[in-house]
């Protein structure tokens, strides 16, 4: 059966390298060459799945940030540099539009970062928001141990503290994306956070693995908040268990305007579940457990947590997208 998106799956760049190379020039006019002006198409490769990761000091240490591209175009990029509050993706590409299925910064509630992993009130300190004074997530340093034409692996250990204070929490993550486009890409994402101290999460909402989806998509914006449940919007997904949520909607400012979407699952092994979740209409979703925590929640050191979470960004609706078939494949995973 083909694919009724596979018509758009055509990438811009593409589109306007042929669409220029059908123009005739003006009469009269002098037309000068790529190799006069020394550049050069793309080389071999560049329309599978690459990646860029900038060296600091002299070439010695990869660099905070790595870029990833598809046919020669942002995908996503992780990033991890030492003065921001934590790491995140930013972009986060929709197979067709090009567009950012999540916002780096929006109204309200700008401090949150696109896709993230955070948490407030760990040991009375903030890894969520306020200045870095109050806390602070430090990547030492991401690293590509994977990579395909079709597939690539992130790693990274980031260290929870106050700055000039002992850490509390160190974390080790895996992020395994996979790309079946047009028509999808996968994140997966397996953390295992670590108590260096006796750690202790007093009542928040603000925690821990996160999206802030890209406005035109959100229930503001005109697209449409859903759980696995079944359940619609803020009013009926917030506070309830479901095996994941998702943003999906027109994207209004790309050609076409093709419907796109993001979700997240929650993995049936994480503690807490079935996790209740905290979502917002404005554009957040989060399966967020000490939203309804009565007592603190403690971690004694030494011990630890592994969380696992997978974020599809996809075409169409969730219907469309069979995210209840990719969903059970990934507990099989």
């Amino acid at each position: 059966m083909t694919d009724k998106h596979s018509n758009q799956g055509v990438s811009r760049r593409r589109f306007f390298r042929n669409s220029a190379a059908m123009l005739a020039a003006p009469a009269g006019a002098g037309i000068i060459s790529r190799a006069a002006l020394g550049q050069q198409q793309p080389p071999d490769g560049a329309e599978k799945l690459t990646l860029y990761q900038e060296a600091e000091l002299g070439g010695n240490v990869r660099g905070p940030h790595i870029w990833l591209r598809w046919d020669n175009e942002i995908l996503t990029s992780y990033r991890a540099h030492p003065k921001q509050k934590y790491p995140y993706f930013y972009p986060v590409n929709g197979p067709v539009s090009g567009l950012s299925m999540t916002a780096e910064t929006a109204l309200p509630w700008p401090h949150h970062r696109s896709l993230y992993f955070a948490c407030d009130r760990l040991n009375r300190a903030n890894y969520w928001q306020q200045g870095l004074e109050h806390g602070q997530i430090i990547s030492t340093g991401p690293t590509v141990n994977q990579h395909s034409e079709t597939a690539a692996v992130i790693e990274d250990a980031c260290e929870w503290a106050v700055p000039g204070e002992a850490v509390q929490m160190t974390d080790e993550r895996r992020f395994a994306i996979s790309l079946e486009l047009p028509r999808r890409w996968i994140l997966d994402t397996e953390i295992r956070w670590n108590a260096v101290e006796d750690v202790e999460v007093t009542r928040t909402n603000h925690a821990l693995f996160s999206i802030r989806c890209a406005p035109d998509i959100s229930p503001w914006g005109g697209g449409t908040l859903v759980s696995s449940e079944g359940n619609v919007g803020e009013e009926q997904t917030y506070g309830e268990a479901a095996r994941w949520c998702a943003f999906y909607g027109k994207r209004v400012r790309a050609k076409g305007e093709p419907v796109e979407g993001i979700a997240l699952f929650d993995h049936p092994e994480n503690p807490w579940n079935p996790c209740p979740w905290f979502t917002r209409d404005y554009g957040f979703i989060s399966p967020m457990p000490f939203q309804w925590i009565t007592e603190p929640w403690r971690l004694p050191a030494g011990d630890s947590v592994t969380l696992k979470y997978r974020v599809v960004v996809f075409t169409g609706d969730p219907e469309e997208a069979d995210l209840e078939t990719l969903y059970a494949q990934w507990l099989n995973t």
